[in-house]
């Protein structure tokens, strides 16, 4: 089977870069394994730039519609899912929206989800194109939303696969838990086509025994289980459940605690808790961080670092509030607090109080989660010791892009308006911050090329 695929949601290019093994920006010039036919970068966010797409398309060029068209900038609902060219593995990182239905119907055809959910731009291309391989990432919170309802967005997308033909196989993957240099943990979805080889040899497996079968293709057989160990998972613990068969019934209606690894195959559910089972070495932060100099504009000044002890780690303002300066510090922002509040809607007055977090990040531990907020003045903003001073300063971009397992210069350049552009370092952080682990990608090609090579 040809390794042809269409990326959606591409932001900066994760998945081509993870599916093709580019580690520097030297490997982008080389010939790419996976062929992209067309992908999807659109930020509505932003009005008069478009930074990730046109960072895209510095690295990697455009791709034209069948009609010769460059769609690849437009919001990806206003596309005529028709005029993509043919591809066998569709990939993306799609937002964590409300997947409701806005109208129940008797069948999923002709469904019609809220305007502005992703996800259906995503079900209208499984419908139209017909892809045999589908690998799609999102926060782990997917599984358990939304709060008044759990589970039913993942079981609407599970149904939506179910109605096109779909296998689908999920697991909830920590990164550093693998030896990688950031704990993020974010649910992988890979689903594939009933009549595919590689759904046939899943189907034997589960079939052959219906509880160790199923554990056998969770734990060992299938694509997680083929490519990040777990632990040994104890059949009696699998929960079952049967999805309903109407899309807007299961809307309204269905709630199901899915745990973090599991499988659907016609519509029946198959879900049980794992642990990872990794022996290797473990990438820190440490090994991330620049052993050069750094530009000046990366250092904290002392003023806004502490505003009192550095061995504080807490404020109680209840008696009396600090400073706007002492507020403006990372020693306060970081540090546990205690300050009265009121309601704006009811009036209520309530004490608020949060716990510490470390100021200075460990070299010696892999990175917290990095948000699109990174760089800014936020109390998940990474702050490290500089190896060479000694001096408190925030990560650069290029410390970023490692993280996250980029090349390193990934997101400095742009091609806007066919010139070539510097993208500023808040932007640079954003993208990062959006991003997923490109090393968990290049893990699982390992397992797709062995799959697309039977097919």
């Amino acid at each position: 089977m040809d390794r042809t695929v269409c990326e959606l949601f591409a932001g900066v290019g994760g998945f081509r870069c993870g599916l093709n093994g580019i580690e520097s920006l030297e490997d982008i010039n080389g010939e790419e394994k996976w062929e992209t036919t067309w992908f999807s970068q659109w930020e509505p966010a932003e009005k008069s730039t478009q930074y990730a797409h046109d960072c895209y398309v510095y690295h990697f060029g455009t791709c034209l519609d069948k009609n010769g068209n460059d769609t690849t900038n437009m919001n990806i609902e206003e596309v005529d899912k028709s005029t993509l060219p043919d591809f066998n593995l569709l990939v993306g990182g799609f937002p964590c929206q409300d997947y409701s239905v806005a109208s129940s119907l008797a069948t999923s055809k002709g469904l019609e989800g809220k305007k502005g959910v992703l996800w259906w731009s995503i079900r209208d291309i499984l419908e139209e194109k017909k892809p045999p391989f589908v690998l799609l990432e999102n926060v782990d919170r997917l599984i358990k939303s939304p709060a008044k309802q759990r589970g039913r967005d993942f079981g609407v997308i599970l149904a939506c696969f179910r109605d096109e033909g779909y296998i689908v196989e999920w697991r909830v993957i920590n990164a550093a838990e693998y030896g990688y240099q950031q704990r993020r943990r974010r649910i992988f979805i890979f689903a594939y086509k009933n009549d595919t080889k590689y759904a046939n040899k899943i189907i034997d497996k589960m079939q052959s025994d219906i509880d160790e079968g199923v554990s056998n293709v969770i734990e060992k057989e299938g694509f997680f289980g083929t490519t990040f160990s777990i632990d040994k998972i104890n059949s009696k613990k699998i929960k079952i459940q049967e999805l309903p068969n109407e899309i807007g019934e299961l809307s309204n209606h269905f709630s199901f605690t899915f745990e973090n690894t599991g499988i659907m195959k016609d519509g029946i559910i198959y879900t049980v808790k794992t642990e990872s089972n990794y022996q290797g070495n473990q990438i820190t932060l440490g090994d991330m961080l620049e052993n050069e100099s750094v530009d000046e504009k990366f250092f904290i000044p002392e003023e806004r670092l502490y505003y009192t002890a550095t061995d504080i780690t807490h404020s109680d303002e209840l008696k009396k509030r600090l400073s706007k300066e002492q507020r403006q510090t990372w020693q306060y922002l970081k540090g546990a607090k205690k300050l009265p509040r009121k309601s704006s809607a009811t009036g209520h007055e309530y004490i608020f109080s949060e716990g510490a977090i470390s100021m200075i990040d460990d070299y010696d531990k892999p990175a917290r989660t990095m948000l699109t907020s990174e760089g800014s003045f936020s109390r998940t903003t990474h702050i490290v010791k500089d190896k060479m001073t000694g001096r408190i300063r925030l990560l650069t971009p290029e410390e970023t892009e490692r993280i996250q397992g980029f090349p390193t210069g990934h997101t400095k350049y742009c091609l806007m308006n066919g010139k070539k552009v510097e993208m500023p370092i808040n932007k640079r952080r954003f993208m990062m911050g959006n991003a997923l682990v490109v090393d968990l990608i290049k893990d699982m090609e390992k397992t797709l090329n062995k799959i697309f090579a039977s097919e």
